[in-house]
């Protein structure tokens, strides 16, 4: 007996030693997945350099997983169990899986982030000369944090407008054509001014005037001279607004003649590529991780949520992410979150699945629940006290659900829990973010659209460091976190609305008194009859 009690006293004090096994051997697994992720996501950010671009890639893999591409000025044929993506202005993308057992008036459930993220472009009249350089003239997008613009390699990417062909340029704008430019070696620079002729800079503080100390610098105008037989846009019908040089490198890039660029739109973007980083590979060093790490997490879950039509067999809802442009502007455009790009889908899938059915689009409309994706602000290591003592979002912590009772985020009780529920039946970890009462509080696409569409929705997003740097950073265990929680999402959440196993949230919270969906707005009101006191009015009328 005493033998036996040894070792069941020594089974006892090696069990830590088991979890801690077993709990290495997780978080081992799960950094290997979170690095194979990560490097995804680095193929889609190194590629996507504008909204543009970022359409671009997300169509060619929805056409390559089987989505069927529609157009907003054709009609829609959409059945049940098909896939489908539509573009806007080629900077916003919506895609959609219908369930194969929808009905009239059941939901869409979505993810939706943004392309776009803070960046310098070109203005209308981008030529510029200063002190004897050729200069590009640019108007800052969104709240960048600009100084860390300064003495980076940055090149250009866009779209550009061309007018091919004699045939083309007799008929006018009948010719046109948009094509995508990518220019990704060091071609523009914005010097830092040195120290000594800013000797006050650590007292006083960086403080560059955006317009007159922050232009690229693109050449000097000697060399421009000396090569100028090389550069044969000074023709170019273009060329009284930009730099014939630029003109050159740009018909270089797209195989075409400097007279036939009619116009573009461009953005500066830092060439250096996203790479992992840490000690262990833990870190994604990247640029726009603000916010393509949501839009491609969202797009790849999606794709890999309905592989096929069977895998929309038992789907009741209908599956959808939505990309929008313009968002860190505000979001109020005809491709931004603002607008009607997604009230515009759900009408019209709803009315075309609806066998003309009363009221079938607003029943969708309120049965529809919203994951508003969106970059979270991570515990920062030398700045702490940025953050509220109970609420410090950590990296690889998983996503981090937003909160502020001011509805600068759209989150709520009903939707946060619905949302943690998807992440608790897989054993994924979900973080909690609420603002300082002292700071103000950022926003996203979540109150906008919560507020145009009417549905639930839950703000989200990956816990990052140096938000609107040229350069951020996250944690690659978190990519693979966000992955699995809007895979299980898209798969399960349609059937989890439906029935909610209320018994499972907590043993020791009595749910029966409810109707076995969380619809709040179902449950009867309470009988008050003679329970509230006629309480005069002490108001002087």
């Amino acid at each position: 007996m005493k033998r036996q009690k040894t070792d069941s006293a020594a089974g006892e004090k090696q069990q830590p030693a088991v979890v801690a096994e077993a709990s290495s051997s997780e978080a081992a697994a799960l950094h290997a997945r979170g690095k194979e992720h990560a490097e995804k996501l680095l193929s889609f950010i190194n590629y996507a350099w504008t909204p543009f671009h970022a359409v671009e890639e997300a169509s060619k893999r929805l056409v390559a997983a089987g989505f069927t591409p529609i157009s907003e000025r054709e009609p829609w044929s959409v059945k049940p169990g098909g896939r489908y993506f539509f573009t806007r202005n080629m900077s916003t993308i919506v895609a959609f899986a219908v369930g194969a057992k929808f009905q009239p008036g059941n939901g869409f459930y979505m993810v939706g982030a943004h392309t776009d993220s803070p960046c310098l472009k070109l203005k209308p009249v981008s030529a510029s000369s200063r002190a004897g350089y050729n200069m590009v003239n640019v108007e800052t997008y969104g709240g960048g944090l600009w100084y860390t613009w300064y003495d980076r390699d940055l090149g250009l990417a866009g779209r550009v407008l061309l007018r091919e062909g004699p045939s083309a340029a007799a008929s006018g704008a009948a010719g046109l054509k948009h094509r995508l430019v990518k220019i990704d070696r060091p071609l523009l620079r914005i010097p830092m001014l040195a120290i000594h002729l800013q000797r006050d800079i650590h007292t006083a503080g960086f403080k560059p005037n955006l317009q007159s100390n922050f232009a690229p610098m693109l050449a000097t105008q000697v060399k421009t001279q000396l090569l100028a037989p090389a550069h044969g846009a000074a023709g170019a019908p273009a060329a009284s607004k930009h730099q014939p040089l630029l003109l050159e490198m740009l018909a270089s890039e797209l195989g075409v003649s400097p007279e036939a660029i009619v116009d573009f739109e461009l953005h500066v973007c830092d060439v250096q590529p996203g790479v992992l980083g840490g000690a262990h590979g833990e870190f994604v060093f990247a640029g726009r991780l603000d916010n393509l790490a949501m839009s491609y997490v969202a797009l790849q879950s999606l794709i890999d949520s309905t592989p096929d039509a069977a895998s929309l067999a038992e789907e009741t809802g209908v599956r959808a992410i939505a990309l929008f442009d313009h968002e860190e502007v505000g979001s109020e455009s005809a491709q931004g979150a603002g607008g009607p790009v997604m009230r515009d889908t759900i009408t019209r899938v709803a009315a075309a699945l609806s066998e003309g059915q009363e009221g079938a689009v607003e029943r969708t409309l309120r049965a529809s629940f919203l994951v508003s994706a969106d970059m979270a602000h991570a515990l920062h290591p030398n700045y702490a006290d940025k953050h509220d003592p109970e609420h410090q979002p950590r990296m690889h912590g998983g996503l981090v659900l937003k909160h502020n009772h001011n509805q600068r985020y759209a989150t709520n009780a009903v939707s946060a829990t619905l949302f943690r529920e998807v992440a608790r039946r897989h054993g994924i970890p979900t973080q909690e973010f609420s603002v300082r009462n002292d700071m103000p509080c950022g926003s996203t696409i979540g109150p906008i659209l919560s507020s145009n569409l009417g549905c639930r929705t839950v703000d989200c997003g990956i816990a990052q460091l140096s938000m609107h740097s040229i350069r951020e950073q996250c944690g690659a265990d978190d990519v693979a976190l966000a992955y699995d929680h809007f895979l299980h999402f898209f798969k399960e959440f349609s059937a989890l609305d439906a029935s909610l196993d209320f018994s499972a949230l907590d043993a020791s919270l009595d749910f029966s008194a409810l109707d076995a969906s969380l619809d709040v707005d179902s449950l009867p009101p309470p009988n008050i009859a003679g329970t509230i006191a006629d309480t005069p009015c002490s108001h002087q009328h």
